[in-house]
């Protein structure tokens, strides 16, 4: 199997335009085209999960966080990093990495963490903006639901829970076919009228040449005309962070209790108790501190993520109740999740979860 069919099938879930400015997310060493007979999946990169790879005859490790960081400068094996990409290089073995993409998809990290934690009702708590684009295509009106279906099915006209969103307006186009064109209708040389239709719909930039190659395929025209605009609309489906809900509301001591249980941690930091049941939760895995502003202006009663600083505490000011449950603790699952959506899209493919815990935190 090609590479690039499995990082396909990620990046169906978590395009990587999904990724923070900072991230470096994607296939960190190897080539897209290489043939691949196995992977490994982890969390983070290390020595140990290198050399789990090696003996187990992995040519591919899929991480959450992506080994190369911070930008190298030399290469020598002077620290971790170095070595793990000097023995991945040496050993055949591909490194791809889902971070924020994956952290920002309704189907990602917080998704499952929701799941685990037994909230329903999700939704995005800071929605991504600025990533839509409004197109617009022309055809002609014996043509228009061919079009249309094939946008669709490409992946146009999402919004929110409604799918084969689109808006069309009857209209009449002019061309001339100048010489050497093929033209569909009309003579060369002479102006001609048709009637045609303007289908507007809405698509995520990072599909946006997938949908115009659908549309182009079926399109009658030899030149399709074509628009588009993009939009400051939020994308409700992509974003930082994730709202659920309780079927029954927790006391505080109750909620503490089902955190320690579900993550597996044997303490969890909190500020000081509200005098409310939590009910309305926000999650974040890994270092969510950005997040806890959302969090008090949604109403949630409690803001759980992985990582929080001294002062981040005070921000609560008894509107929410803070929790910090542990970077690894509150990703966890997103190596299930990972496993998950390649074995779904590829069942015969070889699959491992790593047997190495390469959480760095001890509990004493």
């Amino acid at each position: 199997m090609q590479l690039k069919d499995i990082i396909q099938c990620i990046e169906n879930i978590a395009p990587l335009p999904l990724q923070e400015s900072y991230d470096n997310s994607g296939l960190l060493t190897g080539h897209a085209s290489d043939t691949v007979k196995s992977a490994l999946i982890t969390l983070d990169v290390t020595e140990a999960v290198i050399d789990e790879a090696i003996e187990g005859g992995f040519d591919l490790i899929i991480a959450h966080h992506p080994l190369i960081f911070k930008p190298l400068k030399k290469i020598n094996g002077h620290n971790e990093v170095e070595r793990c990409v000097i023995k991945s290089i040496k050993n055949n073995i591909a490194l791809y990495a889902a971070h924020t993409n994956l952290d920002n998809s309704d189907a990602g990290v917080n998704a499952r963490l929701c799941d685990k934690l037994g909230l329903g009702k999700t939704s995005i708590l800071s929605p991504i903006s600025g990533n839509l684009r409004k197109l617009v295509i022309f055809v002609p009106e014996t043509h228009a639901a061919i079009v249309q279906q094939a946008i669709f099915n490409a992946g146009a006209g999402h919004i929110g829970k409604y799918d084969s969103c689109s808006f069309t307006v009857s209209g009449k186009g002019t061309f001339r076919a100048l010489e050497g064109a093929d033209p569909f209708v009309g003579k060369i040389g002479a102006m001609h009228t048709e009637p045609e239709i303007r289908i507007e719909t809405i698509v995520p930039m990072w599909l946006e040449t997938k949908v115009l190659s659908a549309a182009k395929e079926v399109h009658p025209y030899e030149e399709v005309a074509w628009d588009s605009y993009p939009l400051t609309n939020q994308t409700l489906n992509t974003g930082s962070g994730m709202l659920g809900f309780f079927d029954e509301p927790l006391t505080q001591s109750a909620f503490i209790d089902l955190l320690k249980e579900k993550l597996n941690v044997p303490l969890i930091k909190c500020s000081p108790f509200i005098n409310r049941k939590i009910s309305k939760v926000a999650v974040c895995g890994g270092s969510g501190n950005f997040l806890i502003g959302d969090a008090i202006k949604t109403g949630a009663d409690a803001f759980v993520t992985g990582e929080l600083k001294y002062h981040d505490y005070f921000l609560a000011e008894e509107r929410t109740l803070l929790v910090e449950a542990g970077h690894y603790e509150t990703e966890q699952f997103t190596k299930e999740l990972l496993y998950q959506i390649v074995k779904e899209n590829f069942p015969t493919f070889a699959l491992q979860i790593s047997m190495i815990n390469t959480n760095p935190v001890n509990y004493l």
